[in-house]
């Protein structure tokens, strides 16, 4: 597994993460013996860095990595936090709060559940209207000074909130949705954090199935995508029909259209981390299938033309959740 410097100064990482989101139930049933296995199988690849938040689940998720690594080396890996959404019992999402004291708060409670001394990078989820992003930034540097924590991170931030909080404390990395799909950082986002030397953890490479054939016929009126403008009617056949030349390009390679997809994200940039999101060690196996990919710049063009960011049918979100990214309101 190849290994880059995440960020102009942070720590080295591998080329790859893992997304463990859906494994607590996100998109539908998950195994927890599975899903260990394939934090077993990831890291066994040569998997470091680890991605979960403490909302996922409503601590499930933490608790599940703290059960996958209890066997493993804590120094081996890089696990990454995100924390400030607000749930109910029922796991609906009923606000979000990054003040100082909550920042503290969630870090504690993360520790306890993941059972370790630190977290590796730390970053607020979602930006919160009613705290200025330099206080959740002091609050987690803060935490950075006293030991807890040895990364800031950022995650669906625009290029002006990113600028606020790197004159604070320096960003190490963003995490932010990126694939074929979802390009709309290339504008503003992207140019900010490679002018500012901060690296870019990408989800969503899979735009949640959809660049994945099989996966996304697999979608149904009670699974939790079909919420997503993109899995909706008219949209959804609209969006598989992109797929067509992907299928050829990638029939060529002998590659799915998965690893297609996720090959084009490699092809970004080595600031680019794609993340791997899945709860199966079959799915993270053709996943990894993509690093051994190599694309001519013809083959990226033509990748490219097939699915243009203007043919996409549907926003990623709803319009409230749309409402709350600060990564979709432009610069003024």
């Amino acid at each position: 597994m190849e290994s880059i410097t995440l960020g102009r100064a942070g720590p080295r990482v591998s080329r790859v993460g893992l997304g463990l989101m859906g494994m607590s139930g996100v998109y539908g049933p998950a195994d927890d013996a599975e899903s260990v296995s394939t934090i077993h199988a990831a890291l066994d690849a040569g998997v470091t860095l680890l991605d979960t938040g403490d909302f996922y689940g409503m601590g499930h998720n933490e608790l599940l990595l703290r059960d996958a690594l209890k066997s493993r080396d804590r120094g081996s890996v890089f696990i990454g936090v995100k924390f400030g959404v607000q749930r109910d019992p029922r796991g609906a999402l009923i606000g979000r709060d990054s003040s100082p004291n909550a920042v503290k708060n969630s870090l504690a409670y993360t520790l306890t559940r993941l059972g370790t001394d630190y977290v590796d990078l730390y970053q607020p989820a979602r930006i919160d209207p009613a705290v200025p992003i330099e206080e959740t930034v002091g609050a987690i540097a803060e935490m950075i000074k006293a030991g807890y924590v040895r990364y800031l991170g950022l995650s669906e931030m625009g290029a002006a909130t990113i600028r606020r909080a790197h004159a604070v404390h320096p960003v190490t990395a963003l995490q932010i949705e990126y694939s074929l799909m979802s390009r709309g950082i290339e504008a503003e986002v992207l140019p900010c954090v490679r002018e500012l030397g901060i690296g870019v953890t990408a989800y969503g490479v899979l735009s949640r199935g959809l660049l994945s054939a099989a996966s996304a016929r697999e979608i149904g009126p009670a699974d939790p995508r079909s919420r997503f403008p993109r899995f909706q009617g008219e949209n959804l056949r609209r969006n598989l029909d992109l797929l067509s030349t992907l299928k050829s390009i990638a029939a060529g390679h002998g590659v799915t259209t998965a690893q297609l997809a996720i090959a084009w994200a490699l092809s970004r940039g080595p600031d680019i981390v794609p993340l791997i999101g899945t709860k199966r060690r079959d799915r993270l196996a053709e996943a990894l299938g993509a690093l051994a990919v190599q694309l001519s710049p013809d083959e990226l063009a033509a990748i490219e033309a097939a699915v243009p960011p203007g043919q996409v049918a549907g926003d990623r979100y709803d319009p409230a959740s749309m409402a709350a990214l600060d990564s979709e309101k432009p610069s003024v």
